[in-house]
């Protein structure tokens, strides 16, 4: 069987896995929520590994992935599931150092600080900076980009590049949908600002993993034996569509509602229509990750 005769719905990883070295596995949404989780998803990529094949985490998450690492210690997901991460905060840490002389304004919580650890960084407010590094909200359960739109004004009368440390628009935490920095990235743009997105769905973050996962398995890769699993249409399958590669798309995530995957098992042709709606598409659907059914 091959990804251009699965069906819409899959029962897992197990149909598709022979056909793949690599997997690019997303972490938030598929192997936990920001508070628990998935065992079976840890329990697939374990499978998969244990097969052969190799999996690079790759996240959007605004830290370096040795921290997502420890996270991911907590959460209990096992390290035999995985063999490296690879991070926007990775990509955002390598655009600081591109710019290590220039002043930084940052915008976000102090959790993403660990992205500057061990750099001589020039911290200073907006009239003062050369450039903007954007985590997140500094505070994700109440406010919203109208809180930040004098700050995006200011930035825009002086032209700053905006590095967007987290490209997602939005993330399920738990049973809530909160927003990301890829939300006042994208109200940055719209006035006419300039953003760089260290993240899916831009290139970058998958050439370095998709270079990392063939230094892991002792050759080159090519782009057609390569999977990228994740749970959003706009980062996780829009960025592998756009980068030539495969997808499976995990229902029991941001589109959860959509998709009507709380409601019982996923519908075919309700998933097919919502599909269709879609600019990317996935090659595959399941309802969350594991081997099989």
């Amino acid at each position: 069987m091959t990804a251009s005769n699965l069906p819409v719905l899959v029962d897992g990883l197990e149909p598709m896995a022979g056909r793949y070295e690599l997997i690019l596995c997303d972490v938030w949404g598929v192997l936990h929520n920001g508070v628990r989780a998935f065992t079976p998803a840890s329990d697939a990529l374990v499978r998969f590994r244990q097969n052969g094949g190799r999996v690079v985490l790759v996240s959007n998450a605004p830290r370096p992935g040795a921290s997502v690492g420890t996270q991911l210690d907590g959460f209990g997901v096992p390290r035999r599931a995985y063999d490296a991460i690879v991070t926007s905060g990775d990509l955002t840490r390598l655009a600081i150092e591109e710019r290590i002389a220039q002043v930084v304004h940052h915008i976000g919580p102090p959790r993403d600080m660990p992205m500057y650890e061990g750099l001589d960084v020039n911290f200073g407010p907006i009239d003062e900076a050369d450039y903007v590094v954007c985590s997140g909200f500094e505070n994700d359960e109440r406010e919203t980009v109208e809180d930040y739109r004098s700050t995006l004004e200011a930035m825009r009368a002086r032209n700053l590049l905006m590095v967007c440390a987290n490209p997602d628009l939005v993330v399920e935490r738990g049973n809530v949908i909160v927003p990301c920095a890829g939300t006042i990235a994208l109200a940055y743009e719209e006035i006419g600002g300039r953003v760089f997105y260290a993240g899916k769905p831009h290139a970058p973050i998958y050439e370095r993993a998709i270079t990392v996962g063939a230094r892991l398995k002792g050759q080159d890769i090519p782009k057609n034996r390569v999977l990228a699993i994740g749970d959003a249409i706009r980062t996780d399958i829009a960025g592998a569509a756009g980068y030539g590669i495969d997808s499976l798309l995990v229902a029991r995530g941001i589109h959860a509602e959509e998709l009507k995957a709380h409601q019982g098992p996923l519908v075919s042709q309700h998933v097919q229509d919502w599909l269709d709606r879609q600019t990317a598409k996935p090659q595959a659907v399941t309802d969350a990750l594991s081997w099989a059914a």
